[in-house]
């Protein structure tokens, strides 16, 4: 099927159409996402993004050129955007751990920290919280989680990309105490 009946039956909500979209262009999106963001469970994140957006605005995508420039120019946007995030949030923790104070940390932390860390484990979505807790508690590699579960080694590497992404969120003003601690432990022992 050619590019223009692929992407009027996607308009209509083929499914199938959209899989052959996505399969014909997934890898050589990703390999270009890597470009820019210089990890390749990232770039398999980012393109996964973006397709799953053109799978919800199908009925009002505007494509001027083709549908192959379209996805390349719609993932070079988004991981501009990513790239741009990750500056924000690099600058957040630089400022907040130069702006934190050089203290020990308060009693009961490690204990308050492990709650936290529970929580933030709790709050993730059922799957992904299986395939973490396989990992960081059983310590099965992800081939044998992914026999497991049934599922594909890729979907237990996307799943632990964003549970460690999603943990560091919830936790880091913890990080920012667990950073000064090794401020002053490589502070005292120079």
């Amino acid at each position: 099927m050619e590019a223009a009946q692929l992407l009027q039956q996607l308009r209509l909500g083929d499914e199938k159409a959209f899989e052959t979209i996505f399969r014909q262009h997934y890898p050589m999106l990703c390999r270009f996402a890597g470009r820019f963001l210089n990890d390749a469970e990232s770039a398999e994140e980012a393109v996964q993004e973006v397709m799953v957006k053109v799978w919800e605005k199908r009925e009002q995508l505007e494509i001027a050129t083709s549908l192959k420039s379209y996805l390349f120019g719609a993932v070079h946007k988004h991981c501009l955007n990513w790239i741009k995030h990750d500056q924000v949030k690099a600058r957040y923790r630089q400022e907040t751990l130069a702006t934190a104070p050089l203290a020990e940390a308060p009693d009961g932390f490690a204990s308050e920290l492990e709650q936290q860390i529970s929580r933030a484990i709790q709050k993730l979505p059922e799957e992904r919280r299986k395939v973490f807790l396989l990992s960081r508690e059983e310590g099965l590699k992800y081939r044998e989680i992914a026999d497991k579960l049934g599922i594909s080694i890729k979907t237990v590497e996307n799943q632990m990309g964003k549970a460690l992404r999603f943990l560091r969120e919830e936790l880091q003003d913890y990080l920012v105490w667990v950073g000064v601690g090794l401020y002053l432990l490589l502070k005292n022992l120079g």
